[in-house]
């Protein structure tokens, strides 16, 4: 390992360690900092509703997933898809798999059996290179095909909130966002780390 890679690798541990939502996720027993910025989205937005019917992409470790089950009760259902394994979670069933495999998005058809999903959630980010071009380019690849998944989900009326990072390709997307939804907002939670280029995208109708 260069110096260089060494010292950036000390510098975002002290940085991860010393973070207040970091600390705050273990004290409350949550897996991730990242339910915050859903947290503080559902504060605001109020997207999420007891009884509804929520898809989680990309869904581990399961802290949205976590929040989202508790959030809309037991009259409601949590489905978590991820290529990744997850520890299980009350109320919530997980899939394990790529969302844009047919075999898994057929499996998924057949759990939530004819039911209309009222909200496709995304907190997906590509593997980061460093290289800013490279990154964005997979990022959006990862959104895209996210708005494909939740276009064939979403019932009429639903929601569709993603995680992207600012750049200039992204206003494509955000375009594409606007034509089939009529609602598109650019969120940038207070749990988003300020430096950091993320922001989410909340489609709504």
């Amino acid at each position: 390992m260069s110096k260089t890679k060494s010292s950036s690798s000390k510098r975002w541990l002290h940085e991860h360690n010393s973070d207040v939502y970091v600390k705050r996720a273990h004290q409350e027993g949550y897996r991730a900092r990242s339910v915050y910025k859903l947290q503080e989205i559902q504060a605001i937005h109020k997207i999420l509703k007891p009884g509804m019917v929520v898809v989680d992409l990309g869904a581990a470790p399961g802290g949205w997933s976590e929040f989202v089950a508790k959030t809309i009760g037991k009259s409601g259902k949590v489905f978590a898809v991820d290529i990744l394994s997850m520890q299980p979670i009350a109320g919530v069933e997980f899939i394990h798999g790529d969302f844009t495999d047919p075999k898994i998005v057929n499996a998924l058809s057949q759990r939530i059996g004819g039911a209309e999903v009222d909200a496709v959630l995304s907190d997906m980010a590509p593997n980061l290179s460093g290289c800013s071009v490279t990154d964005q380019a997979r990022s959006l690849e990862l959104l895209e095909a996210a708005l494909v998944f939740a276009k064939k989900f979403l019932k009429l009326k639903g929601i569709f909130l993603c995680k992207a990072f600012q750049g200039a390709e992204l206003i494509k997307f955000t375009n594409e966002l606007r034509k089939n939804f009529s609602t598109v907002k650019i969120i940038k939670p207070p749990a988003s780390r300020s430096r950091s280029k993320e922001i989410f995208l909340l489609a709504q109708n």
